[in-house]
């Protein structure tokens, strides 16, 4: 992926003009509020931008899953004072439809400057099935595009991937950092590349393991994962979280790692213990020496010591995924402790750091570093389909 295909903010005059913004309003919700702002204020710049260039903004998003249907729990109605408040008071109008006659009326009552928030498309089954008529009936009340929503990229849906090819079309400012960033990091990142890669299971990343081992010098596997690799290898693990009909792909993975020149990382100390409990009874040991009776749960001093070196000598870092079961203490210690080393990196200018994955963000956040990365993106399915190497329709919509 490339960032350099797609028009950006202020290539397209949008003064007087209706633009529709696809944004991803799809946020948490506690007791009828949004409990969650990040993605409101990650669209805020998009926003005041386009709102003091004179456009006439409507917003478009999903939220949840209505399946087709009009769900008033799936409203965006709690959106409007969220957002408004993130806007500093300025006003956002709401309309109960996104296409037919109330939205279209809503559309032509919009001032210059003014935001007006559409209700949920997913109410409609055109957008799942990126319906033609659908996209064309969006299309109908706007005269500019903006997509601004990564996080729904790789979905083929009328608004992220259809309505982009009915009119002029621009990536919003969220996009493009994002895609900046992405493309900084594996499209022509500086050498060498390395790659974390945790998470409990390897059936779920084998494109992301296959691709990265093309793309980068130096893979650190961790978490349970690493488990089924150092299994493949006639490492006993005890009685971790396992893959064990995996060892073969994990020996698959480790040979075309090997081809193409990527240097593997395992864990080679660990902590166990008898249970998966917070405070269980604990003890750090060398993966080669793990009691039939323990399971790994986190990587040990020894590994994130070798870690914290051979990134010194890396200038690129691409991070999926905890390296041990960091929800409960103490099994979160090496996930934090090589959290702090690579915003160490981070800050002195040596590494640019490239973070994703929900699991990723919390982690990140629970160490206390996510601000400190270059970038952490917070888009979950997108942002492991492009570290898998497949083309995001939302962004391929864009370029074309």
């Amino acid at each position: 992926m490339t960032s350099g295909k797609f028009k950006r903010l202020g290539e397209l005059d949008v003064a007087g003009k209706k633009v529709l913004v696809r944004a991803d309003l799809n946020v948490p919700m506690a007791a009828g509020k949004v409990s969650d702002t990040a993605r409101l204020e990650a669209l805020a710049p998009t926003l005041h931008e386009l709102s003091k260039s004179g456009a006439r903004v409507i917003l478009l998003s999903h939220f949840g899953r209505p399946k087709g249907q009009r769900v008033p729990d799936m409203s965006l109605a709690p959106i409007v004072s969220a957002l408004t408040r993130i806007m500093d008071g300025q006003p956002i109008g709401f309309v109960e439809e996104c296409v037919g006659p109330a939205a279209a009326a809503a559309v032509s009552g919009l001032q210059d400057g003014q935001i007006l928030i559409l209700e949920n498309l997913r109410f409609h089954a055109g957008e799942e099935a990126d319906d033609g008529d659908f996209a064309a009936s969006l299309a109908a009340l706007g005269d500019i595009y903006v997509n601004d929503a990564f996080s729904a990229a790789h979905r083929a849906h009328a608004s992220t991937h259809k309505l982009a090819k009915l009119l002029p079309s621009m990536a919003g400012r969220l996009m493009e950092r994002e895609l900046d960033a992405l493309a900084r990091a594996l499209g022509d990142p500086k050498r060498p590349v390395a790659a974390i890669v945790g998470g409990a299971k390897i059936s779920s990343k084998l494109d992301l393991l296959g691709n990265l081992a093309a793309k980068t010098d130096l893979m650190v596997i961790g978490g349970g994962m690493a488990n089924t690799f150092l299994n493949a290898i006639g490492t006993e693990v005890g009685k971790s979280l396992c893959e064990h009909d995996l060892a073969e792909t994990a020996r698959d993975i480790l040979a075309e790692a090997e081809r193409q020149n990527c240097e593997v990382l395992l864990p080679e100390d660990v902590v166990v213990a008898g249970e998966f409990a917070a405070g269980a009874a604990h003890s750090i040991a060398p993966a080669s020496q793990v009691g039939p009776d323990q399971m790994i749960l986190d990587i040990g001093p020894a590994t994130v010591s070798v870690l914290a070196t051979r990134l010194k000598a890396c200038r690129t870092l691409v991070w999926n995924g905890p390296l041990g079961a960091f929800e409960l203490s103490p099994f979160d210690e090496g996930t934090i402790a090589l959290a702090k080393h690579v915003a160490a990196l981070t800050d002195a200018g040596t590494l640019l750091s490239v973070a994703g994955g929900g699991d990723t963000v919390a982690a990140l956040r629970h160490a206390g570093v996510a601000d400190r990365m270059s970038y952490v993106s917070s888009a979950g399915g997108a942002f492991l389909e492009w570290l898998e190497g497949k083309p995001l329709p939302g962004v391929t919509a864009l370029e074309n």
